[in-house]
């Protein structure tokens, strides 16, 4: 799945559930995209954080989340 393809996911899930935070719709493309895409997702973002180890769900969620919000032009950095 491309950024683009995950951009536009994320973007008709927070259609579909307009009360929701950005984390929680993450949360949701995450959960709906299975165990596979779960690891893919937390495999780029730890390799993106240099880091070896972390919670593969959360690391999932914090990419979907980072990447959306880099799109924006929201990161804080």
């Amino acid at each position: 799945m491309t950024d683009d393809e995950l951009v536009v996911e994320f973007a008709l899930t927070r259609l579909d559930n307009p009360g929701l935070d950005l984390e929680e719709i993450a949360a949701l493309v995450v959960r709906r995209g299975g165990t596979d895409r779960m690891l893919a997702l937390a495999a780029q973002y730890l390799a993106v954080r240099d880091e070896l180890r972390g919670d593969a769900f959360a690391s999932a969620v914090e990419y979907v989340l980072r990447m959306v919000l880099t799109l924006r032009g929201d990161t804080g950095d």
